[in-house]
């Protein structure tokens, strides 16, 4: 009789660790969040960019796609994941050193203004489709149609190997 006993307790455990395991990977995967993608207005004229070229339009070494075409850099308020991924990833800077790079350049006439802070991915995906020459940075999964997403190294948001994560 006791048997029995032990081998449904020996199976609630094991169903319970099981339980337990799928809820750690959920949770894993739901605080990484997906890929950050790369949008600009439509008609901008590129379709592709490396890491490096990317960061030096964020950090306001390149201010123009073509001679006529000024780049608008948007970027997310400070509480977004998408910031912390590009300031981890692009600029490789605090939040502080962020803000500092951007005053000094700006005292220094090497920049009109700091990127422009919005506030949703939302109001990113109203204002690149508005603004000719607009680049921002969102989560992929709030990409609307219209925008046109750029290839990072060759790579689109979900690729493997995709750098901005």
């Amino acid at each position: 009789m006791k048997a029995p006993g032990r081998y449904r307790v020996a199976a609630l455990l094991i169903l319970c660790w099981l339980c337990l395991l799928s809820f750690s990977r959920l949770a894993a995967q739901t605080s990484r969040g997906s890929d950050i993608a790369v949008v600009v207005h439509p008609d901008t004229p590129l379709s592709n960019l490396s890491l490096s070229e990317v960061r030096r339009f964020f950090l306001g070494e390149r201010q123009y796609w073509t001679a006529k075409f000024p780049v608008t850099l948007l970027i997310r308020a400070p509480t977004a994941r998408e910031r912390h991924v590009v300031l981890k990833v692009i600029y490789q800077m605090s939040e502080a050193q962020f803000n500092q790079y951007w005053i000094a350049k700006v005292i220094r006439a090497e920049a009109a203004s700091p990127p422009k802070i919005v506030y949703s991915n939302d109001t990113a995906n109203e204002l690149v489709t508005a603004i000719p020459g607009a680049i921002a940075f969102m989560d992929a999964r709030d990409v609307r149609p219209g925008l046109k997403v750029l290839r990072v190294d060759g790579l689109l948001p979900g690729d493997p190997n995709y750098p901005l994560r």
